[in-house]
Order: C-alpha cells, then sequence, then structure tokens
C-alpha cells in the first residue's frame, strides 16, 4: 500500500515538473514575439560588434598563445642546459 502511495507521488511531482516545463516554454514563445523591431535592431547591432571584437581578440590570442608555447620550449632547454 505504501508503495503505491510514493508512485502516485512520484508520479504527481513527473507531471507537475512537466507542466511547468511546458508553461515556461509557451511563456518564453510569447515573449519573444512581443519584442519591438528597436529591440530586435538593438540586439542585432550588439551581436556584430560582439563578433568583431571577437575577430580582434583573435588576432592577439594567437600569438600570446603561441609566445607562451615558445617560451615554455625555451625555459625547458635552458633548464636542460644547465643541469
Amino acid at each position: 500500500m505504501s508503495g503505491d502511495i510514493k508512485m502516485l507521488n512520484l508520479a504527481e511531482n513527473f507531471y507537475a515538473k512537466i507542466g511547468v516545463g511546458l508553461g515556461l516554454l509557451g511563456f518564453s514563445a510569447l515573449s519573444q514575439a512581443a519584442l519591438p523591431a528597436a529591440v530586435a535592431g538593438a540586439f542585432t547591432s550588439l551581436s556584430v560588434d560582439v563578433l568583431a571584437l571577437i575577430d580582434l581578440a583573435w588576432t592577439v590570442a594567437v600569438p600570446v598563445t603561441i609566445g607562451y608555447v615558445l617560451l615554455g620550449m625555451f625555459s625547458r632547454t635552458a633548464r636542460a642546459a644547465v643541469s
């Protein structure tokens, strides 16, 4: 008898979670449809700016990474030559 009650509670919790998830999914679809054109344009220009900054960051990140690798190789070689 106790096992049946546990299964019933488990099923109720599962269906409650499914209901909350579907409700949030429906709310998010409704909230996305309500964006004004100005906000959509602002997000588009923001994403273009962020992508431009990421492109600039790659031009710095690659040489810095290569420099750290070369520095590590040099220090290993120097340590081996000294000892």
